[in-house]
């Protein structure tokens, strides 16, 4: 039986993207017009420094079903996409970025997919041939590392933020306590029906991308960290490895003292090894400490977002939805 959808929501994190902004909702405006059911823009203003705020307050004012939330000050993509998620209020939810890599004109493409039973549609690009060949390389091995420890979740390695969510699985989102969100990890764990839609982004059209070095190592981080215990284990594994060589090694020499007697040893394998084992309890430690950091978080209990101000009116509080 056919899904009737009654309300959609578009949640669309912004930093610092005042030059796409106009485009961008005249396209999704248009497209959302032409579905024909009540709908919503969410707008997350996650801390901008140029004139993203009074964009946004322009197009509440000019559309009041167009929302806007601005937050405090800068808090991650994530957090963002956190507060649009706990504020929308449509049947189903779309997540989109702001810089229209993500084309709007797909979203009744994922809503045909969520009328047919399916309850999160994905856009997964259909390749990285435009991105240099260590990033392809780091993203290939990242996924495989993700995903060979956690058999039950599966996390595609080229899938993002834009996808089509249905009400459930935003209350599934909702209920996951966690302050270390790594969002596409979330979408897999929650579960629920699932499917791809294979597509091909296009060039950002203003401004330049906001993740360089840093942030996509952070953020690899904290998906390691959030999603699989494989660095503890590798490292109890190199450990013990570790021990059992040094004790062959041991045996060894004992075995040539007794058959030859004494020798006069050099320093090298003396400071070659302590360098070694050196090397490997740091490396240790800095793997638990990794860990240990996220407890911190997390332990705190701190607000994963503040928002400062609320603009638009949006959707009804209590949106009628339809099965």
């Amino acid at each position: 039986m056919e899904r009737l959808c009654a309300s959609i929501s578009l949640v669309i994190p912004c930093y610092n993207e005042a030059g796409n902004l106009d485009p961008l909702l005249g396209r999704c405006t248009a497209v959302l017009d032409a579905l024909g059911m009540a709908w919503e823009i969410l707008l997350v203003d996650d801390g901008s420094r140029d004139n993203t705020a009074l964009q946004l307050a322009h197009w509440s004012m000019r559309d009041p079903r167009v929302r806007a939330l601005l937050l405090s000050r800068n808090f991650g993509k994530e957090a963002a996409l956190s507060a649009g998620l706990d504020a929308a209020r449509g049947q189903t939810v779309v997540l989109m970025d702001a810089d229209l890599q993500h084309e709007p004109e797909l979203v009744p493409v994922m809503l045909a997919r969520w009328q047919a039973g399916i309850d999160v549609v994905y856009a997964r690009r259909k390749d990285r041939r435009d991105e240099p060949w260590f990033k392809r390389t780091f993203t290939r091995l990242y996924y495989r590392m993700l995903n060979a420890t956690h058999p039950r979740v599966k996390i595609p390695a080229d899938a993002g933020d834009f996808r089509l969510l249905d009400r459930q699985v935003v209350d599934a989102l909702k209920s996951l306590p966690e302050h270390n969100r790594f969002m596409k990890g979330m979408y897999a764990w929650v579960g629920f029906r699932s499917e791809e839609l294979p597509y091909t982004p296009q060039a950002r059209a203003s401004g330049r991308s906001h993740y360089n070095l840093h942030s996509l190592v952070s953020l690899s981080l904290s998906g390691m960290t959030a999603f699989t215990t494989w660095p503890l284990r590798a490292s109890s594994v190199v450990g013990i490895n570790l021990a059992l060589l040094a004790f062959c090694y041991g045996g060894y020499l004992v075995l040539d003292y007794w058959l030859f007697g004494a020798e006069v040893s050099g320093w090298t394998t003396i400071v070659v090894s302590t360098m070694l084992f050196s090397g490997v309890q740091l490396l240790s430690l800095g793997v638990l400490g990794e860990y240990i950091a996220r407890i911190y978080e997390e332990v705190k209990g701190r607000p994963l977002y503040i928002v400062q101000r609320r603009l638009g009116e949006g959707l009804p509080a209590e949106t009628p939805t339809s099965d």
